[in-house]
């Protein structure tokens, strides 16, 4: 995957200036997201894998499955057709994402909770997360029952863990000490 963020990166980038240049960063966020989600289909994946499937054909049928009508961008689509870099979508719409929380000063969160939070419960943990982090942020709420309770934090590099397994692991690790 590391390969594909190093072959990602100057499309995403390319494909983040122009956007800026025509005043269509989200709308393209947007578009770029149903590429990204199209391109993971197994099917999607060994038409694309085709050989003898020419590139403009497949530039072709991808605009056409997402419903692109943006020239630039279904302009872009086809130098990754050609360019054999149709599979490489996925990446580029995730640099994209980043490029514009960058460009919007927000930050991306993700809140791993031992069960669903509601609706005010994630507007809740997100007001007190904006306030701790002095930015706006994206959060995303997945589960992961392996905590047992309370919430864990990811917000780039940093990592905030108020679960019960975490008090847990801390309070075997002071008792075997």
């Amino acid at each position: 995957m590391a390969e594909f963020a190093t072959i990602a990166r100057p499309y995403a980038k390319a494909l983040f200036s122009l956007a800026q240049e025509k005043n269509q960063i989200e709308s393209w966020l947007g578009e770029l997201k149903e590429l990204a989600a199209v391109v993971q289909d197994e099917k999607v994946i060994a038409f694309i894998e085709q050989p003898e499937t020419g590139a403009s054909e497949k530039a072709e049928t991808l605009k056409g499955l997402v419903g692109i009508k943006n020239v630039e961008l279904a302009n872009f689509i086809t130098v990754l057709a050609e360019q054999k870099r149709l599979l490489v979508l996925p990446e580029i719409y995730a640099q994209y994402q980043d490029l514009t929380l960058i460009h919007n000063n927000t930050k991306s969160a993700v809140v791993y909770s031992a069960y669903e939070l509601s609706s005010q419960q994630l507007a809740d943990v997100t007001d007190i997360l904006t306030k701790r982090f002095n930015s706006k942020l994206d959060v995303v709420a997945k589960v992961a029952p392996e905590l047992i309770g309370g919430i864990k934090v990811e917000v780039g590099d940093q990592v905030l863990d108020l679960s019960v397994q975490s008090k847990l692991n801390a309070l075997y690790a002071t008792m075997t000490n």
